[in-house]
Order: C-alpha cells, then structure tokens, then sequence
C-alpha cells in the first residue's frame, strides 16, 4: 500500500510539471492548500478521496490515466547516481533530501556496514535471510544476483532480497567501499 501511494505523489508530481504548472496553481484551480499537495507529492500524507479528485480535476486526468502499480519484475531495485528524486520540504532549510525507495520494515532488525571490496576479490554466491540495501561510496564492483552481473559505481544504490543467491567481484583496479545495510525479520520466540 505505501509503495502505492508513493507512486500516486510521484505521478501527480510528474503530471504538474509536465504542465508547466505551479503547486500555487494548482491549490488554486483545485481549492486545496500548497502544503497539502507539497506533502501529497512527496508522500508525506495521504488525501482523501475528495482531496485527490480535486486535484485530479484541476490536473485535467483521470484515475485509469495514473499507473499506481509497480511492474518491476527484476528481483532487485537499482538505484543509479541522480536518478533518486529530489523532495521539497518546506520545513528543511538547509537541508536536501533525495527519495530512493521505500519498504515496509517494521518488525526488522537493521545492521549496517561500511564493507571494503579489495581489487580480484570474488565472494562465491550466498544466501541470506534479510533483506540487503548496497550504496556504493567510492570505487566500482559487481554484484552478482541470479547470475546477472550488475556494474555498481558510487553514488549507486542496490535493494534485493538477500534469500536470492548473490556474490561480489571487484575486477576493478582499486579497493570499493559501500554502505552495507541488513534487515532481518524479528521472529516472536
């Protein structure tokens, strides 16, 4: 349901500036307050039917017009340098967040890692029982999920299912590091 709604703010956020039009604008034509639709876009708060009927209107679409499914049907979510989206918070200065993606974790254990990847080292493929969020801070490397290699650079970031068997390789002519994170489900005793 979350990634629904995600997706609700990015495609009403995507239809307005494909528009050229401003959220002032918008909260105008639709009645419904800049901060409302602000916070609608970037998945801050859900609106109500009425809400988002308002700004559907005001947005000249319909509801078969959004895509609010995910098709994506690799077993993993890659996440290249600049391609996360830049949110708006009004109540941030100085601040820059940049949404990557999002998954329910509640009921998880989170470990995190800064792991080294020396130059020729090839990790045979394993499995895991959490979920593995990879970003890459400096360097390249490989990583190997059901036999598709993947070419990670810094600033990428991979999500996966660590129950798929994957494998590291760095081929590459300098020692990577990344940010390793692990959710692992709590299992009530």
């Amino acid at each position: 349901m979350e990634d629904i709604l995600v997706n609700l703010g990015k495609q009403l956020k995507r239809i307005r500036v494909n528009k050229n039009l401003s959220l002032k604008q918008v909260a105008e034509m639709s009645d419904v307050s800049i901060g409302l639709i602000s916070k609608i876009e970037n998945f801050r708060t859900t609106p109500s039917l009425p809400v988002l009927l308002k700004i559907m209107q005001s947005l000249e679409i319909d509801l078969s017009e959004l895509n609010l499914t995910s098709n994506n049907s690799d077993p993993y979510i890659l996440i290249r340098k600049g391609e996360g989206m830049l949110e708006d918070r009004e109540d941030s200065v100085g601040l820059e967040y940049t949404f990557l993606f999002s998954d329910n974790i509640s009921e998880s254990n989170l470990r995190t890692y800064i792991v080294s990847v020396k130059k020729d080292v090839y990790r045979e493929p394993i499995s895991t029982d959490a979920k593995e969020i990879i970003y890459v801070i400096q360097g390249k490397l490989n990583y190997i999920i059901n036999d598709e290699v993947i070419v990670l650079e810094a600033g990428d970031t991979l999500f996966f299912d660590g129950s798929i068997p994957h494998a590291v390789q760095n081929i590459y002519n300098e020692t990577a590091s990344m940010l390793k994170m692990y959710m692992i489900q709590k299992y009530p005793y």
